[in-house]
């Protein structure tokens, strides 16, 4: 069992909203526990990220889904 399925059980039985499928209300669930957006400083035209850390962008929904990412660029 995926860690994501301990938290939040995809059992349709469970929730009312249902309307896209029996993933549909856990994964809003899942969204309002993860971070949707971020903000990363640029050095030098590159991402100042940690030596650790790293982007991912994954799916919540069992079948994927077309998705759009939004870059908003704030400049000196």
């Amino acid at each position: 069992m995926l860690p994501r399925e301990r938290l939040v059980p995809e059992d349709a039985r469970q929730y009312r909203h249902t309307v896209e499928g029996p993933d549909d209300m856990t994964s809003h669930i899942r969204t309002a526990l993860t971070n949707a957006q971020l903000s990363i400083p640029i050095h030098e035209g590159q991402l100042a990220l940690g030596t650790w850390q790293g982007i991912f962008l994954f799916e919540h929904r069992r079948v994927p889904h077309r998705r759009s990412i939004v870059l908003h660029l704030l400049a000196e």
